[in-house]
């Protein structure tokens, strides 16, 4: 029928666009001439034309078309060539707030690859993580897989372990930095819903990559704190976070620990649950650390010290304490009562075993002074080791391990 063939239909043609869109100014002389000459009725209107476009002219239905056949016949060549021009405004990064690039460039230094997961995880598999967490659930997800959106990134960094470890990759190092979103009210609904900037990390498998030369044996508790304390160093500020002892429904019972910074909980780091390993069909053990990102790029201002013309007295100590004792806390005690010249405190040997006693434990210390002004004499640095060992007895019921045995 007629009304299923081909007619002509109108077009109007803004003179502003022209400009906009091309960036340049056609006289309307000449864009007459174009139109015209390519079939087209044209007739003046307030804005520019109105272009009556024949029946054959299938590509022409809206104003770029228009546009494009300008441009086309007046020639690409003639296009007037200008740099693009904007204002560029370098933000400034304070010195008391760590870059995030920084960050993930000390970690990917230190062997970590980043990884990006998704924000939406599995229902089943974000309850093992946080179950006394309701998570907030899509309406309408793309898979069951990504239902909820996540309350913590390990989830997905822990699947990206397994995939990994299933694949047959024999050490494996991840990072992330991303959003947590934190319920804060009853429901599912979005009404108090809270953004945490956070990092996750996990290790798994070897403590380093095979090699003739070195002994590789697993990573442990050990290798992801020491990853963590450096970076904590970058602040300039680790004295001011503190690890001890917890529970997190997700990691090992005897494994865990909460980190503190100036007393306020700001991450967890531990080896996974065997449940949770279990669960997801992984078989060694997976050390997983999540840290507030806010509070991990918190740093202080650099501050100049003089370097000293005197020597360091060293000093070191062993005693023998309960097993419950953490060090971190015997060494806390040991700055306090030491005195102003204690510079250094290094904890280089723990011992269980025969010759002592099963529900004790002999820590060893190394303490180092020194004073800006003078040169320490024995008397001042043996007052100061009397100070530590009175306390730690008074304190901890410690024994020097020399009198013990």
């Amino acid at each position: 029928s007629e009304a299923h063939l081909p007619a002509r239909h109108d077009v109007v043609l803004r003179r502003a666009r022209i400009l906009r869109l091309l960036g340049f100014e056609l006289a309307d002389g000449e864009v007459e001439r174009i139109l015209a000459g390519l079939g087209l009725g044209v007739a003046t209107v307030a804005e520019g034309w109105c272009c009556s476009v024949p029946s054959w002219r299938f590509d022409i239905s809206i104003e770029a078309d228009l546009l494009e056949e300008l441009a086309r016949v007046y020639g690409y060549n003639r296009l007037p060539v200008s740099h693009v021009q904007a204002d560029l405004v370098i933000p400034a990064q304070p010195e008391t707030r760590l870059s995030l690039r920084g960050v993930r460039r000390h970690l990917s230094a230190r062997g970590y690859r980043e990884a990006i997961t998704y924000s939406f995880v599995d229902r089943k598999l974000q309850q093992l993580f946080d179950p006394d967490v309701t998570p907030i659930a899509l309406e309408n997800p793309i898979s069951a897989e990504m239902g909820v959106m996540r309350s913590s990134l390990l989830p997905g960094l822990v699947s990206a372990v397994q995939r990994s470890v299933h694949r047959q990759q024999p050490r494996v190092r991840l990072f992330e930095t991303g959003l947590r979103f934190i319920p804060g009210g009853a429901g599912n609904g979005l009404q108090g819903l809270r953004q945490a900037p956070s990092l996750g990390m996990v290790i798994s498998g070897r403590r380093f990559d095979e090699s003739w030369s070195v002994a590789s044996g697993a990573a442990d508790f050990y290798d992801i704190k020491g990853d963590i304390e450096s970076l904590l160093g970058l602040g300039r500020c680790a004295e001011q976070f503190t690890f001890a002892a917890a529970t997190h429904p997700a990691l090992h019972p005897g494994q865990t620990a909460a980190i503190s910074r100036n007393g306020v909980q700001v991450g967890v780091i531990g080896a996974l649950h065997p449940d949770v390993l279990g669960a997801l069909d992984i078989p060694g053990p997976v050390l997983a650390c999540e840290l507030d990102l806010d509070a991990l790029l918190a740093a202080q201002l650099p501050a100049f010290r003089e370097l000293s013309r005197f020597p360091e007295v060293r000093r070191d100590i062993a005693i023998i304490v309960d097993k419950h004792v953490p060090a971190a806390e015997l060494m806390q005690n040991v700055r306090v009562s030491a005195g102003v010249y204690l510079r250094q405190l290094r904890l280089f040997d723990v011992y269980e075993g025969k010759g002592i006693d099963p529900k004790r434990k002999s820590l060893a210390f190394g303490l180092t002074f020194r004073d800006q002004s003078r040169t320490l004499s024995d008397d001042v640095v043996n007052q100061s080791m009397k100070q530590v060992i009175d306390s730690l007895e008074k304190n901890y019921n410690a024994e020097l391990r020399n009198q013990a045995l």
